[in-house]
Parts: structure tokens; sequence; C-alpha cells
């Protein structure tokens, strides 16, 4: 059976699972029972309360050396709920090719990624089954949703355990057009605030017995979406101040307010920090007459900071990889959202994401081409060779 045929296989697999955030349905599991046939010593790590219970897996295959260094592929089991089953054209968890593309929810985000990382390592170390490099998985069941304990839980017990982490690719669907033609090689950080304003209910009618929240934050609001946050980088665009919600009134068209509540999230460069825009936030609603405490409160949720791996080593592995399987010049962004890369940067120097286009996920019908999976895979494997070829030969450039 040839690779592509292998990845396609594993992937169907996976997409059976009907793994909706917080439920691993058995996936790693699956992925395990491959992992363990070539050498890796599997751990199963649970978090969460009863009622939100995540399995989270940490497999490692020991290198040559016990100071080889480690590469790490990481992901997520979990996947978004599929939505209304009816618009699907094939059920979601049954997966179902339809003119050269497989359909089914993680299609591509990301249990593609998954299986070709499993497919891609069950090639390399047929190849080479004493590498220079310790090869790693960590997944998890909790991306999806609050991220509280999945990645995040596992870095913090191998950070503990004092695990060396060196390289890490998160399987992120990442490309646009094509599978190779955008990597991450960072991410903004994000952080949200829930800012209570508070004011006097009454009458519409009798004004002068009430106090407005509304009218009182309006001007302040107004400042706060005008503001230029920072410039951005080389590497990174502008922070951006976006609300999300706005919750005010009884209901009645007759009634004052007493508070209003805003929701709103800062996705912020490495030109800020959660301090500097804190400090700006309170700064401009003191300015607007508005204190802290008496006329307002202000809760904040720091989401993950920015992280940035420039230009090196695997940066350049994984460029030459994907130039090597496709003949493209892959472009470094660090746009959109964010990913468990934040808490895997907190432990390892160098974290990029790379992974299929990105245009059908979390939609209805879900999908990946076939041809995208058999690039991916061999885009993993070759980043595999690659670093196998300059840990073999130190000093040798990525080239």
């Amino acid at each position: 059976m040839s690779l592509a045929d292998e990845t396609l296989r594993l992937t169907e697999a996976l997409i059976r699972c009907p793994s909706v955030t917080p439920d691993d349905a058995g996936c790693q599991a699956l992925l395990a029972e491959r992992l363990q046939a070539l050498g890796f010593a599997c751990e199963t790590i649970t978090s969460g309360p009863d009622d939100f219970r995540v399995t989270n897996l940490w497999a490692l295959r020991p290198g040559a050396t016990p100071e080889a260094p480690v590469l790490v592929f990481a992901g997520h089991t979990d996947v978004v709920p599929p939505g209304p089953r009816e618009r699907w054209h094939s059920d979601p968890f049954t997966p179902t090719i339809r003119d050269g593309k497989l359909y089914g929810r993680g299609a591509s985000d990301m249990k593609a990624s998954l299986a070709a990382m499993v497919v891609a390592c069950e090639a390399f170390l047929a190849a080479h089954p004493t590498p220079p490099l310790s090869i790693g998985f960590l997944l998890t069941s909790d991306e999806e949703g609050p991220a509280r304990d999945g990645t995040v839980v596992v870095c913090e017990a191998l950070r503990q355990r004092g695990q060396r982490l060196d390289y890490c690719i998160v399987g992120e669907p990442t490309s646009v057009q094509r599978t190779g033609d955008m990597i991450k090689n960072g991410r903004r950080g994000t952080m949200s605030g829930r800012l209570t304003v508070k004011g006097i209910q009454g009458h519409i009618a009798y004004p002068h017995l009430a106090r407005n929240p509304i009218h009182l934050l309006a001007p302040a609001l107004a400042e706060l979406v005008a503001t230029r946050w920072d410039d951005g980088n080389a590497h990174f665009p502008p922070t951006s101040w976006q609300v999300s919600n706005i919750h005010g009134g009884t209901g009645a068209s007759n009634v004052i307010p007493g508070t209003v509540v805003v929701d709103f999230n800062f996705r912020f460069s490495t030109e800020s920090t959660p301090e500097s825009l804190q400090a700006r936030v309170h700064d401009i609603l003191a300015r607007h007459g508005l204190q802290a405490g008496t006329d307002y409160d202000l809760t904040w949720t720091v989401g993950g900071l920015p992280f940035l791996t420039p230009p090196g080593t695997l940066v350049d592995a994984v460029r030459h990889a994907v130039y090597d399987v496709t003949s493209i010049e892959p472009e470094l962004s660090t746009t959109g959202g964010t990913s468990d890369g934040r808490f895997i940067a907190q432990i390892c120097p160098q974290v990029v994401e790379l992974g299929p286009p990105n245009a059908s996920i979390h939609q209805i019908d879900e999908h990946i081409t076939l041809d995208d999976l058999a690039v991916l895979t061999n885009i993993y494997r070759r980043v595999l060779e690659v670093l196998h070829e300059k840990h073999s030969r130190p000093g040798t450039p990525v080239a």
C-alpha cells in the first residue's frame, strides 16, 4: 500500500471517531497503537472535571543518543460540532470520497495532519531505524474548546520533568491554496476583557433621576475603537482591538439600564504586552471620567502570549521540505487565530505550524483533497529526513 493510501485509511479511521470536544472517542488509542509498534513509549494524561474529561497523549521514541534533539509532532484529536447534519451531503462522521476529496468532520482540521504525521514517521523509521533524533507526539482532545486541560497541562508536566523539546511541528491547517504554501512561524497573543460600566436604572422619561451607563461609556468606547495600539513589526501585523458583545437594558423600551457589559478582545503583537494594553485601556476610561471600582469593573483573561520562531534550523528544514515535495516557496506568516503552539512555545524554542488548506475548516462538508493527503505526508517525511541529515553531520547547514 502506498503512503498516500496509508494516510487515507488512517484519516478515514479517525474521522469515524465522533470526537467532539472534549471526547477523544478512541482517536488517541488508535494512534498510540501505531506508534507503539514503532517503539514509542505512550502515556495517557487525563485532566479536567468529570463532565469535561480531557484525554491527552504524550509519546516519545528516543534517538540514537541521550543527547539527541527532540522533534515533536503536535495536534488535536477533537473537532468542533458538525452542525445541522441534514445540511451535510454525507454523514459528518462517515468518511466519504467524492470528486477527489475526502469529506468528514475533522478531515482538514486536523485528522489528516495526524494521520500524515504517523505515516511519515513509519516511512522514515523504516529507512532510518536509529536516527539522531528523538521523536515525540503531543496530542490533546481539548484544543477546539476552552484549552484548559489539554496541551497546556501536558506542557507543564513535561516542564516539571525536565523534558527537553527542541523542535515542534503543529499540524494546524495553515495552507491557503495548496498544501505547503503557508507556514505559521508564530502567532499573535490573545487577551479578552469584560467591562461592566455601572449606572443607575430609572424611567426613561426622567433621565435626571437615573444615570445611563451606555451614555457614560460611549465617548470612551469611541476612543477605544479608534486607538492604534501599535504598528506591529516585520513579523506581526498591528495589534487589533475588537468588541465581540454588548449587553445592556432590561428589554423594555422605557427603562434606562443599570449596567452595560462589553466583551472585547485584543490580538496583540510582540510590540505590546498584556500589562501595557491593560494600562492603556484603564487610562482611556479614566480620561473620560470613569473610575475603576466606582464607575466600572474590568476583568481580564490572557489566552496566550505571542510567539515567534525566526528562520533557523526548523523553519529552514520545513521550507526545504516543502520545496522538495511541491516546488513551492512557502510564505511565513503569523496571522490568523491562536493555536496550541502558544503553550508549546513556552517550553520549546522552535515551533512552526504546517498543515493542509483551511478553506473548509469548521464548515458544513469539511474536506481535504486526496492529493493534499499525499503531499502532506511526503512533506512531514521530508522534514524528518532533512533534520536527520543535519544532525547526522553536525554543522551542516539546512539547504
